[in-house]
C-alpha cells in the first residue's frame, strides 16, 4: 500500500491514499495530445478538464500573456482601479449576450461567478424591495462548484457529504421535469424565491442533455413567477455546445450566465459573469451613496487572464473552431452508440454538444468494486483519457480533434470495457 505521506501535494476529488506516492505526471501537450513523464502519449480526450476547449500550446494564448506580463503583470480591479484588457474583455464579452446592456462581472473561476450570481441575485432584490426573495433552486445531477453556495446547492449528494454547509433556503428539482420548478416554486412561495440555477447541459453530473423543450419551459417558468434563471456554462460556454454561451443554442434570454474554463482554454483561471441590465442596474445608478457589492475575488479582471481570454476569443472566431461543438456531436454520437449494446453499460448520453456520458449498468457497479476506476485505467491502457464520474466516463474532446480522433475514443472506451467485463466475470 501506497504511504500516504509519499507527496505533499493534495489532489482535488483523490483517493490521496492510492494517488500519493503513484501519481499520473502529465508532462506536456500539444493540440489534443498529451504525453507523461515517461513519453507516451495520450489523446486527451476530456479537453483536461473540460476546459481545453482549442487544444493545448496555443501559441498566441501564450504570446499575448507573455506580451502582457512583460507591460502589467498584475493590479487589483477594486474600486475605480481597472486595466484595459479586463476593460477590453468586458465589452467584448456584453457583445454576446442576447441582449444590450448586459454587465460583466469577473473572478478565478466558476465557482467564483456561482457565488456571486447568488449574492447579486440576492441582493439586487432587496435592493428593489423584496429582500425575502432568497431562495435558490438547483436540479438533481447538479454540480455548480464547491464554493460556498456552489456546495449548497449541489444536485450530487456524495459532494456535500461531511461538510455542513449550511442549505437553508435552498432546494432541489429534478433534472428534467419543468413542472417540478414550478410546483417547487409555488410549494416555496414565489415571492421568496430569487433564482433557479441550471446547467444548459449538465456536466459533471453525468452528462445530461436537457429533454426537448426544457429550457424554453424553464424560462418561460422562472419570467411568470419573477425568478432569476441563471445559465451555469461554465461548462457548456466557448464552443462546447456549438455556440458562445452556450445557453444561447437555445433562443431564450437568461437574467445571468456564468462562465469559465474555456474562456481562455484553461490557460489562465479566469471566470466571468454576465448579469442581465435589469438586474445590475441597483448597482449601477450613479447616485451619490449608492449601493456597492462589498464581493469580489482578489484576481477579478487580472490583466494576463484578460489578454488570454481575449486571444482565445480571437482563436473560436478563427476558422468557426467555436462552431466545432456542434459540428462534432454527430460524429461523437455514432462512435459511442455501439456501447449501448453491451450488458455492461446502463445508459450513452450525447447528442447535445460535443460532450458525452456513458454510465455502467447497475448490477456491474455493485458486483465489481472500483469498476468505474478500472474502465478508466484501461482506457488509459489503450491511450485515451477519460473522466471518471460516478456511475461511468465522460469525454468532452478538445474542439480541434477530428472525425478520426472521435472514432479512437469510441473505440477506446469499447476496448476498455472488456477489464471491467472480465472484472465482473471474476465475481460470477
Amino acid at each position: 500500500m501506497s504511504d500516504p505521506r509519499a507527496s505533499a501535494f493534495w489532489h482535488p476529488f483523490a483517493d490521496m491514499g492510492a494517488v500519493a506516492g503513484a501519481p499520473f505526471v502529465i508532462d506536456r501537450a500539444e493540440g489534443a495530445t498529451v504525453w507523461d513523464e515517461d513519453g507516451r502519449a495520450y489523446l486527451d480526450g476530456t479537453a483536461a478538464l473540460w476546459y481545453a476547449n482549442l487544444g493545448h500550446g496555443r501559441h498566441e494564448i501564450v504570446d499575448a500573456i507573455t506580451a502582457q506580463l512583460r507591460k502589467l503583470d498584475a493590479y487589483s480591479t477594486f474600486g475605480d482601479y481597472s486595466n484595459r484588457p479586463a476593460m477590453d474583455l468586458a465589452e467584448r464579452l456584453a457583445a454576446l449576450f442576447p441582449e444590450p446592456g448586459a454587465k460583466i462581472f469577473f473572478g478565478s473561476g466558476g465557482g467564483d461567478m456561482i457565488d456571486s450570481a447568488a449574492k447579486i441575485a440576492r441582493a439586487s432584490f432587496a435592493l428593489q424591495g423584496q429582500p425575502e426573495r432568497v431562495h435558490l433552486i438547483s436540479r438533481n445531477h447538479g454540480y455548480h462548484g464547491t464554493h460556498g453556495f456552489g456546495t449548497a446547492i449541489a444536485g450530487i449528494p456524495a459532494n456535500t457529504t461531511h461538510f455542513a454547509v449550511e442549505a437553508r433556503d435552498t432546494s432541489v428539482v429534478p433534472y428534467d421535469d419543468a413542472a417540478a420548478l414550478e410546483a417547487e416554486i409555488l410549494r416555496v412561495g414565489p415571492e421568496r424565491v430569487a433564482a433557479f440555477f441550471c446547467e444548459p447541459v449538465i456536466g459533471a453530473g453525468g452528462v445530461y442533455p436537457p429533454p426537448a423543450g426544457y429550457i424554453e419551459e424553464a424560462v418561460a417558468i422562472c419570467r411568470r413567477h419573477g425568478v432569476l434563471f441563471v445559465a451555469d456554462s461554465v461548462i457548456s460556454g466557448f464552443g462546447r455546445l456549438g455556440t458562445w454561451l452556450g445557453i444561447d443554442r437555445w433562443d431564450v434570454v437568461p437574467d445571468m450566465v456564468t462562465t469559465a474554463k474555456g474562456i481562455t482554454g484553461g490557460v489562465q483561471p479566469l471566470g466571468a459573469l454576465f448579469v442581465r441590465e435589469g438586474v445590475a442596474a441597483p448597482f449601477f445608478t450613479g447616485e451619490p451613496g449608492a449601493p456597492v457589492l462589498r464581493h469580489g475575488a482578489t484576481y477579478a479582471g487580472h490583466p494576463a487572464a484578460a489578454a488570454a481570454a481575449l486571444a482565445a476569443l480571437d482563436l473560436y472566431e478563427q476558422d468557426d473552431t467555436l462552431g466545432r461543438g456542434r459540428l462534432l456531436e454527430v460524429p461523437l454520437t455514432r462512435a459511442l452508440a455501439p456501447l449501448a449494446d453491451s450488458p455492461l453499460i446502463a445508459e450513452v448520453r450525447s447528442g447535445t454538444g460535443f460532450l458525452a456520458g456513458v454510465e455502467l449498468a447497475d448490477d456491474v457497479l455493485q458486483r465489481v468494486p472500483g469498476a468505474v476506476a478500472t474502465w478508466q485505467l484501461a482506457v488509459r491502457e489503450v491511450g485515451v483519457l477519460a473522466r471518471p464520474l460516478g456511475r461511468g466516463l465522460a469525454v468532452s474532446p478538445p474542439l480541434i480533434v477530428d472525425e478520426s480522433d472521435v472514432e479512437r475514443i469510441g473505440a477506446a472506451l469499447a476496448e476498455g470495457l472488456q477489464a471491467v467485463d472480465r472484472a465482473a466475470q471474476a465475481t460470477a
